[in-house]
């Protein structure tokens, strides 16, 4: 599979895997200059590129797991969803769950993008359901141990 991409500014940078068995693409704040993103506070940080994702497919945003331990940075809406018709600018929306302001400088690697396949069923209306021993059990219906 072949993905197409655009550069949408000088500065930005192409997705990049950073291991050879690596399962997502590295996306990197397109940035002139460091933002700081204080304690509880979420933006949307471009990353100066978008995508040509090929029907049937979807790319998924998720946080990079080093930035969420050592920094406490997240992505809000993780995973973030890119539609296989949506072209316009990646942004990674980011939010700072730490105590402390984050630098989130020119050029970071801020998010990881996956593709995936995207399955869409034939809704069906129906008079009932199929009964299983959960049924309607949901948030911590299974206990804590």
């Amino acid at each position: 599979m072949k993905l197409f991409y655009n550069l949408l500014s000088p500065q930005a940078r192409a997705p990049q895997r950073m291991s050879e068995h690596a399962s997502g693409f590295d996306l990197f704040a397109d940035l002139s200059e460091t933002l700081i993103l204080k304690p509880q506070d979420r933006i949307a940080v471009p990353t100066g590129i978008a995508v040509q994702i090929p029907p049937g497919y979807e790319g998924q945003v998720r946080p990079r797991s080093g930035l969420a331990l050592k920094l406490g940075l997240g992505i809000v809406n993780s995973p973030g969803t890119i539609d296989a018709d949506y072209r316009g600018e990646i942004k990674v929306i980011l939010i700072n769950l730490s105590r402390e302001d984050i630098a989130i400088e020119p050029g970071m690697r801020i998010a990881q993008l996956i593709f995936a396949p995207v399955w869409i069923p034939e809704l069906v209306v129906a008079d009932s359901l199929e009964e299983t021993v959960r049924q309607s059990g949901g948030f911590g219906h299974t206990g804590h141990k």
